[in-house]
């Protein structure tokens, strides 16, 4: 690992408060991967739902196709890894269900231009 990490931890090591040396230590703690991909993540769920006031014409349907799909694997994925990441899985339901109401909103649209034009 790279110097400056493992230092790094070692200074914040010693200010971590005892109660939260559980969390701190944690296989899937602030100290690991585990705990900040999650984080970042919401960034795509904060996107889906700014995206709930986009007009239904200017979805894109690949996209949220897309991201619905990695949604659901990654929310499965997230229960069968060693240790279960109960972050990963709840952002990844959330990424999925975001993504999923936007498909329903495009294919809605696209619906109503058919039936409109018959």
């Amino acid at each position: 690992m790279s110097q400056i990490y493992l230092r790094t931890m070692a200074a914040l090591d010693r200010r971590v408060p005892r109660k939260f040396q559980p969390f701190w230590n944690h296989d899937a703690g602030p100290k690991t991967i585990f705990c900040w991909a999650p984080l970042f993540k919401w960034g795509l769920v904060i996107a889906g739902i700014g995206d709930l006031t986009r007009p239904a014409e200017k979805l894109s349907v690949q996209q949220s196709a897309a991201l619905a799909a990695t949604g659901v694997i990654w929310s499965r994925y997230s229960l069968v890894i060693k240790p279960k990441n109960w972050s990963l899985f709840s952002v990844n339901v959330f990424v999925a269900g975001t993504q999923l109401y936007q498909l329903y909103r495009a294919f809605s649209y696209q619906r109503s231009l058919k039936e409109g034009k018959q």
